[in-house]
């Protein structure tokens, strides 16, 4: 029955080869015993068979994750007894030394000499487990190299065939396994007050997040985590009955919303009387009188309009749910933690302490009243209890960390979620700097206002387009399309070709340089790309027609490198999905334009007569590289929120 089962899964491996992944042979070397080399291949045929399966269509392969397959098969076939042995695969720095590598042989090394006392060379054990390799589609050769590396050679027609199934069917994901529900909280400005330079990087990075996800195939719900709950309301609507004392049937003209918090903050702490209406203000506003309730909501549609402004330029969209949206929540919080004993009180306040934490949360005040640690508790338990997220992502400011982590680990102790099951995150940031390396400031010493910096950058992008004449060659509306594109580009692009967890200097003039690792640099990059088939009148249609046809002859090293570097993109994504570290798909994208253009400067597309510029030859096979290029490019910037221009 075995042997019967291993010639039907056999035969369905070799006809799931389409899917350019694993395909395995019945026959294995290097298990001696007949039984262990049976079940062995029993299970490796059933692994690839289910995971094969599994595998939308249309998903891109990542070839580290085949090859750590691969040599995963090699390593437990040669080592049977070895439990968790390392598995480390990783692109080669340099041609010479193939375009992969497998350096396990060392870590298996240390743990024989540690388990069973035996003293092995790790060039030694990169022989067994080269041995031990199954067939496959990918890989061309192994060669074993100084101490015992593993280099790997990748087939050429195994590259081929990928590169043409992303041309013929788009830039797609790796496979992932199943659609997941994933929430992410980021921009979460404050009621009353402008968006600043601080909720650029949160809006950012968070919007970038959510394309990743969205791009994924998860399902990705975009929260705005709006301030707009809590006592600073009380002074706002006392302001707003003595400024507009008629404001509950004519809509009160707040031009300068800011201006206004200012002078109700200066009543509040200057007018006794004003003080004290202000907190009474509060009780009816939590006691939801309809009266007070309009006012709160004339004063956070004023917020939301300023907002908008700011989403709109960036292309930006959220699902408004602030904290007023978990005041209902928030006694059955109390209640909870109180009904499984973990409520202290300590001068009045309920506290909870969480293991491991130094600083505990307090769920109520002595005062009845609720805080953020309440709604920030209420609002996970929603996001986990409701919303069934298998992944929530907080992009919120590094200063925040502690808060984050308390309120996580309280969420684990009360049994709402296992962090091995459900993965909540705080991504966090570090702050925006000025030139001087000092906290981003205006000359007045004022916190930078967004809108005046998005204006601004419109300005900047304008005056360097102008620099460049693009005003003489480019239409009125390329022209603004072309400077839309890169203001805004160039300030999402500074930003998250960043690692997110340092502090990052604002710099219009180095983000606008069309040279080195800028949103101007690739931007012009990828219209350059753009235009290579057009210029040799090759349009759309005849460029699918090729896809679908021609053979990607990578002969040239330039060829191969090119083709190679393509590949990896879902290496990248898969990395950030775990890490979250965005300015990994940065890197990539420009080492991406720099690998192009060596491939250009190389490899001739469309061959010109020299005497009349007339085209002799098109390349076509070169041709698809570079709209593979494009291809990728494109989906790079639409995960980072950038949109590319035709023409600049």
């Amino acid at each position: 029955g075995d042997e019967n089962e291993i010639k039907c899964l056999t035969a369905e491996i070799e006809h799931l080869k389409n899917f350019g992944c694993l395909g395995v042979s019945p026959s294995l070397e290097g298990l001696r015993d007949e039984n262990a080399k049976l079940k062995y291949r029993l299970n490796f045929l059933r692994k690839s068979l289910q995971e094969e399966r599994s595998k939308p269509v249309r998903s891109m392969i990542n070839i580290n994750s085949c090859l750590q397959e691969i040599f995963g098969a090699a390593i437990q076939a040669a080592y049977p007894d070895l439990e968790n042995p390392p598995l480390v695969v990783t692109p080669s720095q340099q041609p010479k030394f193939g375009d992969y590598q497998c350096n396990s042989a060392m870590g298996i090394t240390q743990i024989l000499l540690k388990t069973t006392e035996q003293k092995v060379s790790p060039r030694e054990i990169a022989e067994k487990i080269s041995k031990n390799i199954p067939a496959n589609d990918c890989i061309e050769k192994v060669e074993i190299a100084g101490p015992g590396f593993i280099n790997v050679h990748l087939r050429k027609d195994f590259v081929s065939k990928q590169l043409s199934s992303l041309l013929v069917n788009g830039v797609q994901p790796p496979a992932l396994g199943k659609r997941k529900k994933v929430v992410v909280d980021f921009s979460s400005p404050n009621i009353a007050k402008e968006m600043h330079v601080g909720h650029l990087r949160s809006t950012i990075i968070g919007d970038s997040m959510c394309r990743l996800f969205e791009f994924a195939g998860y399902d990705v719900l975009r929260l705005n985590h709006l301030g707009d709950w809590g006592t600073q309301f009380g002074m706002l609507i006392a302001h707003l009955q003595d400024k507009f004392p008629d404001y509950l049937t004519i809509s009160p003209p707040i031009g300068d919303l800011q201006a206004f918090y200012k002078e109700s903050k200066r009543r509040f702490d200057t007018e006794e009387e004003f003080k004290k209406r202000a907190y009474q203000c509060v009780v009816m506003l939590q006691s939801k009188n309809p009266d007070f309730i309009k006012a709160w909501n004339l004063i956070c549609d004023v917020s939301r309009k300023e907002f908008q402004k700011i989403y709109t330029c960036l292309d930006i969209t959220l699902t408004e749910r602030g904290e007023s949206y978990y005041q209902e929540m928030m006694k059955d919080i109390v209640q909870e933690f109180e009904d499984k004993g973990f409520v202290q009180v300590d001068d009045g306040r309920k506290i909870v302490f969480v293991p491991g934490c130094s600083v505990p949360l307090t769920i109520m005040k002595s005062d009845g009243g609720y805080t953020y640690d309440t709604s920030d508790l209420a609002a996970l338990r929603h996001r986990l209890c409701e919303e069934k997220a298998d992944i929530i992502i907080y992009v919120v400011d590094s200063g925040q960390s502690v808060h984050l982590q308390t309120v996580f680990a309280a969420g684990q102790m009360i049994g709402w979620y296992d962090p091995k099951v459900t993965r909540v995150a705080h991504a966090a940031f570090g702050v925006v700097l000025g030139e001087d390396k000092k906290k981003f400031k205006t000359r007045s010493g004022d916190t930078v206002r967004l809108i005046d910096l998005l204006e601004e950058g419109l300005k900047r992008a304008m005056d360097k387009l102008k620099d460049k004449e693009r005003d003489k060659v480019l239409s009125e509306e390329e022209l603004r399309a072309a400077q839309t594109s890169v203001a805004f580009g160039c300030i999402k692009y500074a930003d998250l070709s960043h690692n997110r967890l340092n502090d990052y200097v604002f710099s219009f003039d180095k983000m606008l340089d069309d040279r080195g690792n800028t949103a101007a640099y690739l931007l012009y990059a990828f219209t350059r790309i753009r235009a290579i088939a057009r210029l040799a009148s090759i349009d759309e249609e005849m460029l699918q027609k090729a896809a679908r046809e021609e053979v990607l002859i990578l002969d040239h090293e330039k060829e191969w490198k090119l083709g190679k570097c393509l590949l990896r993109f879902p290496e990248i994504v898969q990395k950030i999905l775990e890490d979250l570290l965005l300015h990994t798909l940065c890197d990539y994208l420009y080492e991406l334009a720099t690998t192009f253009t060596e491939f250009y400067d190389n490899c001739y597309c469309v061959e010109k007569d020299r005497q009349s510029g007339q085209i002799v030859k098109v390349n076509m096979w070169r041709l698809l590289l570079c709209e593979a290029t494009a291809a990728v490019m494109a989906k790079g910037f639409d995960i980072l929120g950038i949109k590319p221009v035709q023409r600049m």
